[in-house]
């Protein structure tokens, strides 16, 4: 029977530094978390604008954008166990009743209701030179040329069991960013606010998406920064 395969050479994550993803061939990403827009309280005017300008936004684009939903169960024990808190410092006899009538009306109408919640994210990704060569050549698109050289070689060797030095790295981010600022720039215009996450915030997003059921207990393990 094959030994299952650790967790870690399933995720293409490298490292996750200055709040950028490195993934394992040296690409780089930026994920922004959206606001959330009320399409159809909108007037069919503003229905029409909005999907004007979002067509333009997407057309003004030079490179791929990743924009992805995620949905999960409402977690209450943060707003409960803080309702118990104020429980336990209450002295009046008939706020503690109303309060504890409270905890177990709010816990039960989550309960039977299953609400969600959804959170959007846009995904910028970035791309250097080095790495798209050797993809090139990977696949044999430009066999017929020759390889790349030895430095170039051991450049791209050493970001995969290294990962990006500083520089390169600082350098890979004002590129990256700078595709951040037109994404921003072309949702703003339709009311949409990207705020990027920091590198806390994307490791709580990662350990969501790979356990949902731990996040929606409220568990989250401590972050070592």
């Amino acid at each position: 029977m094959a030994k299952p395969l650790p967790a870690q050479q399933l995720v293409e994550i490298k490292e996750i530094r200055d709040g950028v993803l490195v993934l394992k061939d040296g690409s780089l990403r930026v994920i922004m978390i959206a606001s959330s827009l009320n399409f159809a309280l909108k007037s069919q005017e503003e229905q029409d604008a909005i999907i004007f300008q979002y067509q333009n936004y997407l057309n003004s684009l030079d490179f791929s954008v990743e924009t992805f939903v995620q949905s999960r169960q409402l977690n209450i024990e943060p707003y409960l166990e803080t309702l118990r808190d104020r429980l336990r410092r209450e002295y009046n006899e008939l706020m503690k009743i109303q309060t504890s009538e409270y905890i177990e009306f709010i816990k039960s109408f989550v309960e039977s209701a299953n609400i969600m919640t959804h959170s959007f994210y846009v995904v910028v990704p970035f791309t250097p030179v080095r790495v798209l060569e050797k993809e090139t050549m990977r696949r044999g698109i430009l066999s017929f040329l020759p390889d790349m050289s030895g430095r170039r070689k051991k450049e791209m060797k050493e970001i995969e069991e290294h990962g990006v030095h500083q520089a390169l790295f600082e350098e890979y981010k004002t590129q990256l960013y700078q595709r951040v600022e037109v994404a921003r720039q072309g949702l703003a215009r339709i009311s949409v606010r990207l705020v990027p996450l920091n590198t806390e915030e994307l490791i709580e997003l990662f350990y969501g998406l790979y356990n949902p059921g731990e996040l929606e207990k409220g568990k989250m393990p401590e972050v070592a920064m």
